[in-house]
């Protein structure tokens, strides 16, 4: 059984369970000695960073909620155990296809569709490069919102946000400071909302 025979699948996982259901299904492969049917099974994800009561925090945000990818040989005990022996997991994404029976009756069955391989070295690409570049910060700040800086030189002051830096994860941020308006620059992590 050559490498050449493994194609990749997609794996109908329940919402929230898709890393459980990945490691049931590891679980499941180990035990009944599939390991040379499958080469792995992923669970695409990206870092992101949220910025939560001033302080910067990762987490982790799935490519495609509520799916696992599968490189294997498909096998009718794998796909058994696919869908049936695996919590959390129901089943492949599937087309319906004609498959001829004996005595030459045609007979609807749903089959396993593989992904392409341009499908594949995007899905691929996209985990590779979402883990060698910085991770993404989402920002819930707006222009107008009221903060508070809460470090640095001008901690304890309240403002007003006047521009979002993104690319730079810094806010520029009018403050009252003797009684002038003053724009300052700070990052994402020395301020919090009002």
């Amino acid at each position: 059984m050559g490498e050449s025979s493994k194609k990749w699948y997609v794996l109908r996982a329940a919402g929230g369970k898709e890393k459980k259901a990945k490691e049931y299904l590891e679980k499941e492969i180990e035990r009944c000695g599939l390991q040379d049917l499958v080469s792995q099974v992923l669970v695409p994800t990206e870092k992101v960073y949220r910025i939560r009561d001033g302080k910067r925090i990762c987490t982790e945000r799935l490519f495609y909620p509520g799916y696992v990818l599968i490189e294997a040989e498909l096998t009718g005990e794998l796909q058994y155990i696919i869908r049936n022996e695996v919590p959390h997991m129901s089943g492949f994404l599937t087309e319906k296809r004609d498959v001829k029976r004996e005595g030459g009756k045609s007979q609807e069955e749903k089959l396993p569709i593989p992904l392409r391989d341009d499908e594949v070295r995007r899905i691929l690409g996209e985990q590779d490069e979402m883990a060698v570049t910085e991770a993404e910060t989402v920002v819930d700040y707006k222009t107008g919102d009221a903060v508070k800086i809460t470090d640095g030189p001008f901690s304890g002051f309240d403002g007003t946000v006047e521009e979002i830096l993104e690319d730079r994860s810094k806010l520029k941020v009018m403050v009252m400071i003797f009684g002038r308006k003053t724009l300052l620059e700070l990052n994402f992590t020395q301020v919090t909302k009002e």
